[in-house]
């Protein structure tokens, strides 16, 4: 018989050969796999304890309460594992299967749940959750994944957050996805959770560390696919075929794609992407406003909970629709019950601005990027967000033309200057060239003259009082941004104010007041 290095060197030349030139193709555009965090995963599993055949993968499965899948996104061939995982876990009847994925971000959550419930087909779930532009893989595999875990499972959830591209935060991006999978097992206690990730997530100090912190007591397996080491070292066994390996008591892997496979998958990624050509993306440019308004905010989007900081806003960043027909935005808003006159009023707005933000559907819709719109925008929806999105939620507060039948109008009045106010300010944070408003010399601001304009907005139509509130939100809005600059307001504060909640009767006007009287002090501080 053969020794094991000559088995090794006689399955393996050929394939070695091809990959070398396919390896350095990819070294050439892809420069990541120096990074720190990617060695970590490359230098974790060098070997294995034994080989595993296709009932002891079932009885490892069986066994654990988690199910970690290595992603290898390029290749097709891991989606559909995991696939088959999901069916055979379910086909077993002794517990639920509940999946989770990184492909799909958890801001996008109501998305994948109209979805799930058939209220969208499988074009508008690809579109709406940028499957092409933010992840750019192959579609079939992962919807035939997604499809699979309706049949046989309870749910679906989306697992991942921004920034995808940059491994500076891949970290947070570890720990968020942690304390995702420890809502789901809280959600579903009785079903096990299978989670799809990205394979360099799956080094024992990575996602499985933080995960065992987050829940300890559970019982998670990490099942990786096609690793390179240990497939080189399975090529010197005497048997034919090596099906898996177990790497240890909490991790093994299966087989199901050779090297050569997986990183001609992925350099045939690369080329397509280079050969790439779209329309202009605006979603970067809005999450990059947004992000830059919550840094100057001093707000941390990955915090875990509620109070002085929103509950992970990272989840929360609103779809970004560009150049969509007024076809997919009626469709859109007509779920929402939006009424024709709001909605006749909703697209005015886009083509009149360039873009518009639509608190109900947590949407942006853009036809022409304008800076300043879309600066102000990006601070009308970090305040929503900060509030718990309400609109969104249970359709409460204030639409962008007048009250709601929900609120009472002197708070519809009130809550619609604050939100001015805080869109202007953030405006002009972001783009400090924003003229300031025609009605800023025309009376000094207080509270006495403020209550007077709400009684003058209150059975008014909804345009004039719309215009009301928005005159008083940005002169509010510009006094809030000259009491800044001048050093008597600082961004913890302003930070408390995006944050108040303005649904409970009788807030909103008193929130007013009291940002008025710190505006008037300011203003005689300044004086003196």
């Amino acid at each position: 018989m053969a020794s094991t290095a000559n088995l090794r060197s006689r399955r393996s030349v050929a394939q070695l050969h091809a990959l070398a030139e396919v390896e350095r193709e990819i070294r050439a555009q892809d420069t990541h796999s120096r990074r720190k965090y990617l060695r970590e995963f490359n230098e974790a599993f060098r070997s294995y304890d034994s080989l595993l055949d296709s009932h002891a993968i079932q009885s490892a499965v069986q066994a654990a309460d988690v199910v970690l899948i290595g992603d290898y996104h390029a290749l097709p061939g891991a989606q559909r594992y995991a696939a088959s995982l999901i069916e055979e876990r379910a086909l077993s009847g002794d517990r639920p299967v509940v999946l989770g994925v990184e492909t799909i971000f958890a801001r996008d959550q109501h998305i994948l749940d109209e979805w799930w419930r058939r209220e969208i087909d499988e074009s508008e779930l690809r579109q709406r959750i940028r499957f092409d532009l933010d992840w750019g893989y192959e579609w079939n595999p992962f919807y035939e994944l997604l499809v699979a875990a309706r049949d046989h499972g309870e749910g679906i959830y989306g697992l991942d957050c921004m920034p995808r591209e940059s491994l500076r935060k891949i970290g947070a991006r570890d720990r968020h996805a942690a304390a995702k999978i420890a809502e789901i097992r809280e959600r579903h206690p009785d079903a096990v959770v299978l989670v799809l990730f990205g394979e360099s997530h799956l080094a024992p100090g990575h996602l499985p560390r933080v995960l065992q912190k987050q829940m300890p007591g559970v019982r998670i397996l990490t099942v990786l696919q096609n690793i390179d080491a240990l497939y080189w070292r399975a090529a010197g066994e005497p048997v034919d075929k090596v099906d898996a390996v177990r790497v240890n008591d909490d991790v093994l892997c299966v087989f199901n794609a050779t090297p050569l496979e997986k990183y001609e998958s992925y350099r045939l990624f690369l080329d397509q992407l280079s050969r790439c050509d779209t329309g202009p993306d605006f979603a970067p440019t809005i999450y990059n406003l947004i992000d830059s308004l919550a840094a100057f905010l001093e707000i941390n989007r990955y915090s875990p909970h509620n109070g002085t900081q929103p509950k992970f806003l990272v989840d929360m960043l609103p779809e970004v629709h560009g150049n969509s027909s007024d076809a997919m935005l009626q469709r859109l808003l007509s779920r929402k019950g939006i009424s024709e006159q709001q909605l006749a009023a909703q697209l005015a707005s886009v083509e009149e601005r360039g873009s518009a933000y639509l608190p109900q559907l947590n949407v942006f819709c853009i036809r022409e990027f304008q800076m300043m719109q879309a600066a102000e925008d990006a601070a009308r929806f970090l305040h929503h967000a900060c509030r718990g999105l309400p609109e969104r939620l249970n359709g409460q507060g204030v639409s962008g033309n007048g009250p709601t039948k929900t609120t009472l109008p002197a708070d519809g009045f009130y809550a619609r200057v604050v939100e001015h106010a805080v869109a202007y300010f953030g405006s002009r944070v972001l783009y400090p060239a924003r003229p300031v408003p025609a009605s800023e010399d025309s009376g000094a601001l207080s509270r006495a003259a403020c209550d007077k304009a709400a009684q003058a907005a209150i059975g008014s139509d909804p345009e004039k009082f719309e215009s009301i509130a928005r005159e008083w939100g940005y002169r509010i809005g510009s006094q809030i941004y000259a009491a800044y600059l001048a050093g008597k307001v600082k961004p913890a504060g302003l930070r408390r104010l995006f944050l108040t909640h303005l649904d409970e009767p009788g807030v909103a006007r008193k929130v007013c007041a009291a940002v008025i009287a710190k505006i008037r002090s300011a203003s005689r501080s300044l004086r003196d």
